[in-house]
C-alpha cells in the first residue's frame, strides 16, 4: 500500500504539491470513483488509478538502452557540472533517480544501460556473472596472433593488474578508418579495453561498446538517443546458462 500522491509523483505525474491540485480538481479517479484526498492508502498493483482521462501505469523500475555519445559521462551525476547520461534521460525518467549499469569512459560511445534496479545493475557489472561486453575498436596498429593469445591468457597491465582472460578478434574496417578489432570482456576495470592495449604497444583510437550479454546495441538509436529496453531484451542480458533469472 502506498499514498496516493506519493504513488503519482514517483510515475512523474507531477510533484506531489501539483498532484494535492489535482486531486483537489477532481482530476483523479481511483476504481472509478473520484479520489477525495491525495493521502489516501492504494494498491499500486492492483488498483486503477487515472489522472485526466489518462491511465497511470505502475511501473517501479526502468531498464533503458542508450546510445551514448562521447563527452557525456556514465553517471547520475556530477559535482564539477558535466552532462551526464541520466541527464539526457532527465525529461522523461528523471523521476526513476536512473544509473548506469557500468561504465563506458567519456570519450567512448555506445552501449549503456540506465536503471533504477539495483539489484539488476549488480548482476550486469559483477565479474563473476560473466555477462559479456563487446567492443568496436579502432587502433593505431593492426592485432597480430601474440595479441589474440596474449588476450586469452589474460593481459596483465602497466601497475600489475591482472585482467581476465577476454576475446581478441580482427574486425573489418575501411581503408580509411584504419586498423578494427572487436574486444569481448567480462569486467569493467577503470580504461580496461584501453590498457589492455597499451599493455601490448598499441592505442586505442576509438572505442563502441555494441553488445552486453546477448543483447546488441540498437542500430536505429543515433548518439545520445534511447529507448526502454523489451522484457526479453532485459532477461537476456544476465541469462544463466540459458536459463532466464525467474
Amino acid at each position: 500500500m502506498i499514498r496516493l500522491d506519493r504513488f503519482l509523483a514517483n510515475m512523474g505525474v507531477g510533484t506531489r504539491k501539483e498532484v494535492k491540485k489535482f486531486v483537489s480538481a477532481g482530476a483523479v479517479t481511483v476504481n472509478g470513483k473520484i479520489a477525495g484526498d491525495s493521502g489516501m492508502q492504494i494498491n499500486e498493483e492492483e488498483d486503477s488509478v487515472v489522472v485526466f482521462n489518462e491511465v497511470v501505469e505502475y511501473k517501479p523500475y526502468v531498464y533503458i538502452m542508450m546510445n551514448k555519445p562521447a563527452g557525456v559521462l556514465s553517471a547520475s551525476e556530477d559535482a564539477r557540472g558535466a552532462v551526464t547520461a541520466a541527464d539526457l534521460v532527465a525529461e522523461e525518467y528523471g523521476h526513476y533517480g536512473v544509473s548506469p549499469a557500468g561504465r563506458l569512459d567519456k570519450d567512448s560511445e555506445g552501449f549503456l544501460i540506465l536503471t533504477n534496479d539495483g539489484e539488476y545493475i549488480h548482476k550486469v557489472i559483477s565479474p563473476n556473472k560473466h555477462v559479456d561486453k563487446v567492443y568496436f575498436c579502432l587502433l593505431e596498429k593492426a592485432i597480430s596472433a601474440t595479441d589474440i593469445e596474449a588476450f586469452s591468457k589474460g593481459i596483465v597491465l602497466a601497475d600489475g593488474t591482472v585482467c581476465r582472460t577476454a576475446k581478441l578478434e580482427e574486425a573489418k574496417t575501411t581503408e580509411e578508418q584504419g586498423y578494427g578489432a572487436l574486444v569481448t570482456i567480462h569486467e569493467g576495470k577503470f580504461h580496461q579495453v584501453k590498457r589492455m592495449f597499451l599493455a601490448r604497444d598499441n592505442k586505442v583510437l576509438y572505442l563502441k561498446r555494441i553488445k552486453i550479454g546477448d543483447v546488441w546495441l540498437d542500430k536505429s538509436l543515433e548518439k545520445g538517443q534511447y529507448r526502454e529496453m523489451t522484457q526479453q531484451e532485459k532477461d537476456s542480458i544476465i541469462t544463466d546458462k540459458g536459463e532466464r533469472l525467474q
